[in-house]
């Protein structure tokens, strides 16, 4: 019902969720890019899934439930989808290095759109102005204040033009095109675990929980071994 609602009340001309609009849910906003998020989500963890024994039943059950899910978001493919990707393809072949890192199995590429409307995940990049001195921290003496100002302004000035490890020019990234609130509401109903935020939520909470259960060794035998009967519950009893 609460989908349903957000199918009609949210959607532009062209029937595209509105990103950042309200789901009807409180705190939980439309998310813009939801299917290159799930997909980057279910593939990290099943590469962390690897580290378990193949005997785990944690890993067997979350295994199953993800690799499912992701079937489901890889098929779903948003119009303009390929024309896209060659695009991408395009962009990514003349710097490969530069994108390897967001370079997915099914050959998409992980990116998303921010409320600062830049494509980086950590919202817009600095783009070569000087640093502004604070006077935050340790008191420091007028001398030491004005030679630390200084090394400011001889690391700030001119870094965009200067030879570095690090990619200072700016790129502009195409995000991958939004899937319509139509294919939204059917990934909806296939996964039928609430909107699609709410699956991004619980993703992102299976992907921690991993390394949790990773870190404790939850798989081994109990150190301690409990009492006999202690797993044992109420059972119906026959006349």
């Amino acid at each position: 019902m609460r989908s349903t609602f957000r199918l009609l009340a949210s959607v532009k001309p062209a029937r595209y969720l509105e990103p950042f609009a309200p789901t009807g849910l409180t705190g939980l906003n439309t998310h813009p890019s939801p299917r290159p998020t799930l997909i980057y989500l279910y593939q990290s963890t099943l590469e962390k899934l690897k580290s378990f024994p193949e005997s785990s039943a944690y890993r067997q059950s979350t295994e199953a439930l993800t690799r499912h899910r992701l079937q489901i978001i890889e098929s779903t493919k948003p119009p303009g989808f390929d024309t896209w990707l060659e695009r991408v393809k395009q962009t990514v072949g003349a710097e490969p290095e530069r994108f390897a890192s967001l370079r997915q199995a099914d050959g998409s590429y992980v990116g998303a759109q921010r409320r600062d409307h830049s494509d980086n995940v950590r919202g817009r990049e600095w783009d070569g102005e000087g640093v502004t001195p604070t006077t935050e921290g340790p008191a420091r003496t007028p001398e030491q204040q004005a030679r630390w100002e200084a090394e400011i302004e001889e690391a700030t000035t001119g870094a965009v033009d200067a030879e570095s490890d690090f990619h200072t020019q700016h790129m502009k990234w195409e995000n991958e095109p939004a899937l319509t609130a139509e294919q939204v509401s059917e990934i909806e109903n296939q996964i039928g675990a609430g909107l699609i935020e709410e699956v991004i939520q619980v993703a992102e909470g299976e992907m921690k929980l991993v390394d949790t259960l990773y870190q404790s060794k939850a798989w081994e035998e109990l150190e301690e071994k409990p009492k006999p009967g202690q797993w044992t519950y109420f059972e119906r009893k026959s006349e």
